[in-house]
C-alpha cells in the first residue's frame, strides 16, 4: 500500500500554544479550523517558525501561480483540504492532502474493524450501487463501534470503544478505500488537478492548474507496493492487469482517463499509472481570454466561422489545451444545431440540447470482434443528419471519413496532433491517413494552440495562430494559407494580419451573410462590433460561466442581435 509522508516533522509544542496560534491565523483560516477539527490539528502540527502561517483561500485564483514560495490551504470536495507546502530548495512544491486521518493513529482500530467486516465481505461485494454499499458499510461500522464510555454492565461488550474523532477517521478511511480509489481519492476530489502520475517507486506527481508540477505526499516505497496498487486499480475499474495483459486504458466513473502499465518486464522502473482528469464544466472562451489564451477579436472572428458551419481543426501538442479550447468554442455553434460528438474518451462538452454523444468500444479476449472504432462511428454519424460532427481527436484513417463529411456539407470540428499548419498538411496527406491533396481546402481553419513560456518565466497556453486554408495548386504542388491572427511572444499580444485581408471573412462569411460584393469589407466592422459586445459582457456584465455565456448568445440570436 502507499504511504503518506509529510515533508516536515510535526511540531510537538504546538498544542500548548493553540490560543496564541489561533490569533495569528487569518479570519478565514480560523473559521475553517473551527469547522474542521482535523484541519485544526494539521495546522497546529506545522513547523510555523520555518514556513509561517498558511494563507486560506476558499477559491484560489490563478494569479497565485506566480508565487515563489506558496504556503496556502484551500478546500476541495467532501470536506477535505489541500495544503500547497513550499519547497525551500525551489524544485517542486509539495501537495498535501489534509484528510480526517491526518495526525491520528487508527491502524490498530482499522485492523479490528476490518477483521469484523470480513464476515460481511460477500454481502458487501454483491452490492453494485455505491450509495447502498456506503450505507451498509457505515451501518456495520456503527454496529461494531461505540463512542459511549463503558458502564459496569457493558464491560464484556464486543463493541469497540472509540472517540468521536477516531470514529470519523475510521469511517472516512474505510469508505475511501472500499468505495473510492484509496489514497488517490482525495486527488480526484480536487478540481484544480489536471494529471496524476506514478512513475514507479517514489512519490506520486501532480499537474496542478495553478501551481504546475507538484510532488504529492503519497509515496510507494517498494516495487511490490506499486504492483499491488496497479492490480487493485485494474480490479476497481473492472479492467484487470496481469503479466499477460499488462496494459490498460480505461475511463473512471467521473470521466477521467487512466492508463496502467504493469510489471518490470515492459517498464524498467516497474508498474506505473497515469490519470488524466476529466475537466468537469468547461472553461468559457471569456475565461480563456482572461487567462490570456486569446483575445476578444479572435473570439469574435471564430464565432462567425463556427456559426456559418465552417470546418476547423484545433492543432497542437499533447497538453497544449486543444480540447479546452475546442469546448470553449462550442458555445458559438447555433443553439438549434444537432451535434454528434465522437471520441475514444468522453471529453468534449457541448451546451446544446440536441447532442448525440458517441464513444468507441474496445473488445477484449474472445470479444475482440466487437470493437467499434472512430471510423465506424463517423460513418454512422453521416446517417444521423447532424449539423455538426465533433471528433475528439483525429489520428488515422477516420480522417478520410471526416473529409468526406466536409465535402457533403457536414460541418466538422476536431483536434489534431501537429505543431504547425505545414506539419498538419504533411500528416494529413502522408501515410497512414493519405487524404488527397485536392481535398485539403475542405478544411477551412487550423487554429494552432500551444503551451508556452512567457518572458516573465511563467508557463501559459496561447493560440499561436489562426490560419485560413485557401487551397492546393497542383502545378506547383503547394498549399496556400493565410495567417489571420498570430501571437507575438515578445509582447504577449495577438496581432491581426488578416485585417482587411481575410479570404474567409470577405469571400465566405460576407457572402453567407448577404453582404454585396462592393461592401464586403463591412464584415470587419461586424467582427469588431461583436468583439466589443463580448468584452462588455465579460467586463461590465460579469458573464464568465460556460453555460451562462451560451444562454446569452442564444438569446442574442433570438432577438436578431447576432
Amino acid at each position: 500500500m502507499a504511504h503518506s509522508v509529510l515533508p516536515f516533522l510535526a511540531d510537538e509544542t504546538a498544542p500548548s500554544r493553540n490560543a496564541a496560534l489561533a490569533r495569528s491565523m487569518s479570519p478565514e483560516l480560523r473559521q475553517a479550523c473551527e469547522d474542521s477539527d482535523f484541519l485544526s490539528d494539521y495546522v497546529m502540527s506545522l513547523p510555523l517558525s520555518e514556513i509561517g502561517m498558511p494563507e486560506y483561500y476558499a477559491d484560489p485564483p490563478r494569479s497565485l501561480g506566480g508565487m515563489e514560495t506558496p504556503n496556502l490551504i484551500y478546500p476541495t470536495q467532501e470536506g477535505l483540504f489541500t495544503h500547497i507546502y513550499p519547497d525551500p530548495n525551489g524544485a517542486r512544491h509539495h501537495y498535501i492532502c489534509v484528510e480526517p486521518i491526518v495526525g491520528i493513529d487508527i491502524n490498530k482500530l482499522l485492523a479490528r474493524i476490518e477483521e469484523r467486516l470480513t464476515v460481511y465481505a460477500e454481502q458487501i461485494g454483491r452490492i453494485e450501487d455505491k450509495d447502498e454499499k456506503r450505507e451498509l458499510i457505515l451501518n456495520l461500522i456503527d454496529r461494531f463501534c461505540t463512542t459511549r464510555p463503558a458502564s459496569p454492565d457493558e464491560r464484556r461488550s464486543n463493541q469497540i470503544r472509540v472517540t468521536e474523532r477516531e470514529l470519523r477517521a475510521v469511517r472516512y478511511q474505510i469508505l475511501r478505500d472500499k468505495i473510492g480509489l484509496g489514497v488517490l481519492q482525495p486527488l480526484l476530489l480536487d478540481p484544480f488537478i489536471e494529471d496524476i502520475s506514478c512513475s514507479g517507486v517514489g512519490h506520486i506527481f501532480i499537474e496542478h492548474k495553478i501551481f504546475g508540477s507538484v510532488q504529492s505526499s503519497i509515496v510507494f516505497k517498494t516495487h511490490e507496493e506499486v504492483d499491488d496498487f496497479a492490480v487493485s486499480l485494474g480490479e476497481w475499474i473492472k479492467s484487470p492487469v496481469t503479466v499477460r495483459s499488462p496494459l490498460v486504458d480505461a475511463v473512471l466513473p467521473d470521466g477521467s482517463r487512466i492508463n496502467i502499465v504493469y510489471g518490470r518486464e515492459i517498464s524498467k522502473r516497474g508498474s506505473n499509472f497515469t490519470i488524466r482528469r476529466f475537466g468537469g464544466k468547461p472553461l468559457s472562451i471569456l475565461e480563456l481570454i482572461s487567462f490570456g489564451s486569446c483575445n476578444y477579436m479572435i473570439a469574435s472572428y471564430l464565432s462567425f466561422m463556427l456559426e456559418e458551419h465552417l470546418n476547423m481543426f484545433v492543432v497542437g501538442a499533447t497538453a497544449s489545451g486543444k480540447t479546452t479550447l475546442l469546448n470553449a468554442l462550442n458555445t458559438f455553434i447555433k443553439p438549434d444545431a444537432k451535434i454528434v460528438t465522437i471520441e475514444d474518451t468522453p471529453e468534449v462538452v457541448v451546451p446544446h440540447h440536441n447532442w448525440v454523444q458517441e464513444t468507441t468500444r474496445q473488445g477484449s479476449g474472445d470479444n475482440k470482434g466487437s470493437d467499434v472504432g472512430m471510423f465506424e462511428l463517423l460513418k454512422a454519424a453521416l446517417r444521423q443528419r447532424p449539423d455538426r460532427i465533433i471528433v475528439g481527436e483525429i489520428r488515422s484513417v477516420e480522417a478520410v471519413v471526416a473529409f468526406q463529411a466536409m465535402q457533403t456539407g457536414h460541418g466538422v470540428i476536431s483536434t489534431f496532433h501537429a505543431a504547425s499548419v505545414e506539419k498538419l498538411i504533411q500528416r494529413l496527406t502522408g501515410d497512414p491517413i493519405n487524404i488527397p491533396k485536392t481535398y485539403i481546402d475542405n478544411l477551412n481553419l487550423a487554429v494552432i494552440q500551444s503551451a508556452v513560456r512567457l518572458t516573465n518565466g511563467k508557463s501559459a497556453r496561447r493560440i499561436l495562430s489562426v490560419n485560413e486554408i485557401i487551397g492546393y495548386d497542383p502545378t506547383s504542388n503547394s498549399f496556400s494559407f493565410l495567417e489571420a491572427f498570430r501571437w507575438n511572444p515578445e509582447t504577449d499580444v495577438f496581432e491581426f494580419p488578416g485585417y482587411m485581408n481575410s479570404y474567409l471573412l470577405e469571400n465566405v462569411i460576407a457572402v453567407k451573410r448577404g453582404i454585396p460584393p462592393r461592401k464586403r469589407r463591412q464584415i470587419y466592422d461586424e467582427v469588431k462590433q461583436r468583439a466589443r459586445i463580448f468584452e462588455k459582457l465579460h467586463k461590465e456584465k460579469g458573464v464568465t460561466d460556460f453555460y451562462d455565456f451560451f444562454k446569452v448568445l442564444a438569446e442574442a440570436r433570438k432577438q436578431g442581435l447576432f
